[in-house]
């Protein structure tokens, strides 16, 4: 049987359209319903490999989980990730595009709409209901002409659209009422009703502003959802990433307390979730305004611009410190960019991230970086003969655009034996004599609990 799509857009970004997706694909499943989840453009510091080595957004991999699938590119055609301030590399089902400026990409989308209709009909053919969701705001009205992802592709599905608010910031009356008087009639023929999420306290108190919504936009307020701190689920973008930033007391003498190098370009920071729910642990995001003092383990994260990182760390005096951290016996770990960040050099001839270039890196780590045309994109077994793990079998995965050889002394922190479910027998990352600093290509270490609780 087949069910109208249904389309969750919200009155901005961070309001909860990713969970509110999540969870209507639990629910249809445990219907019995065959439900997919699709977004046409999602634009993320956070991305997921699939079996088939595809590069996709992490909200669709949850809601793909909570409908009971593998995740696949289809559910997420084009993936925007940001590697300066005005460009961005793009993935288009699940492969690199190219690195473009918004009005570069602007012309590329006649081609690119296509790619998002053959991925949403191969959807649409292969389950009886798919929940779409929208990006940002859906009234981005100097962006509605080149929109894509919102409700141009609700009208293009036909999908029933619902409209998510946060009350917890604030200004929902706003939100919801403002937004519905910025939509087209066309668009407002599409809008079922909304939804209120991050409600706090009892949502009867909320009563009389359900009837002021619904009088004011003849749409009905289709649930208030309360305010859910303790839900882990991955982060994506900037706006959470910076409720992150001082998170973590630490006050507590016997907690072991890590800090994340906040890079201007960071990628992949869902790297952590793990180690910040584990007992004991206490995880803070740092940057050039927080000095050091205190920290027992220092993570150096991925990145989208690896050299524009590596000078932010000259030019802000946190290179200096980050040397000075590890000379004083502290503990680092580079993920990704991170691992290339902490070598001797790193080179650039072919200007992968800008003119070719070669810079110094920080020299803890006897290993030299090239960057590389071609993206390295695998799910990978590996197991841990140096890294502090105990030697257990792990599952990760790669996304890098380098290659970095070993220039001295030291050992791989990884074996890898698997790659895209492939047989293979390849050394990853680096560890130093003291076993002090290492670093790896490898995502999704701490996701592996027997791992991230032997190196803890």
């Amino acid at each position: 049987m087949k069910y109208r799509p249904l389309m969750i857009l919200g009155s901005g970004s961070d309001v909860g359209k990713s969970l509110m997706a999540a969870g209507l694909c639990r629910i249809f499943r445990q219907e019995g319903i065959r439900v997919a989840p699709f977004k046409a453009q999602n634009m993320a510091l956070n991305s997921f490999i699939t079996p088939e080595g595809g590069e996709m957004g992490r909200a669709q991999v949850v809601q793909a989980q909570a409908a009971g699938l593998t995740p696949h590119v289809d559910m997420n055609p084009i993936l925007l990730k940001p590697s300066s301030q005005v460009g961005s590399q793009v993935i288009v089902q699940g492969k690199v595009y190219g690195n473009f400026s918004a009005q570069e990409y602007y012309r590329h989308k006649p081609r690119l709409v296509r790619k998002v209709m053959e991925s949403y009909r191969r959807l649409s053919r292969a389950y009886e209901l798919i929940i779409l969701e929208g990006a940002g705001s859906a009234v981005e009205l100097n962006l509605k002409k080149n929109d894509l992802v919102n409700f141009q592709m609700a009208r293009k599905a036909g999908a029933a659209v619902l409209l998510v608010a946060d009350i917890d910031r604030g200004g929902v009356f706003a939100a919801t009422i403002g937004s519905f008087h910025l939509l087209t009639p066309g668009e407002r023929r599409l809008l079922a009703g909304f939804i209120i999420n991050k409600f706090r306290g009892d949502p009867a108190l909320f009563t009389e502003g359900e009837r002021i919504i619904e009088k004011r936009t003849r749409r009905p307020v289709l649930g208030v959802l309360p305010y859910a701190p303790d839900l882990v689920i991955p982060e994506e973008d900037s706006v959470a990433l910076g409720r992150k930033h001082c998170r973590g007391d630490w006050s507590e003498a016997d907690c072991l307390r890590i800090g994340v190098v906040r890079l201007p370009h960071i990628s992949n920071y869902t790297d952590f979730d793990p180690l910040e729910q584990e007992p004991g642990v206490s995880l803070r995001y740092l940057d050039h305004r927080h000095g050091l003092d205190g920290v027992d383990l220092l993570i150096l994260p991925g990145t989208k611009n690896t050299i524009s990182d590596l000078l932010y760390l000259k030019e802000t005096g946190l290179f200096p410190q980050i040397q000075a951290y590890a000379r004083n016996g502290g503990h680092l770990v580079g993920i990704c960019g991170g691992y290339q960040l902490l070598g001797m050099e790193i080179q650039d001839p072919l200007g992968v991230e800008g003119p070719p270039r070669t810079q110094k890196g920080l020299g803890l780590l006897p290993v030299v970086t090239t960057m590389a045309g071609a993206k390295t994109t695998t799910q990978v077994q590996a197991r841990t003969p140096a890294a502090g793990g105990g030697g257990p079998t792990i599952e990760a995965y790669e996304i890098h655009m380098g290659v970095t050889e070993p220039r001295g002394q030291g050992q791989p922190a990884f074996e890898i034996s698997s790659r895209n479910g492939m047989p293979v027998s390849v050394q990853d990352g680096w560890v130093s004599p003291d076993r002090r600093v290492w670093g790896t290509y490898l995502h999704g270490l701490f996701d592996n609990d027997d791992f991230r609780r032997g190196f803890l």
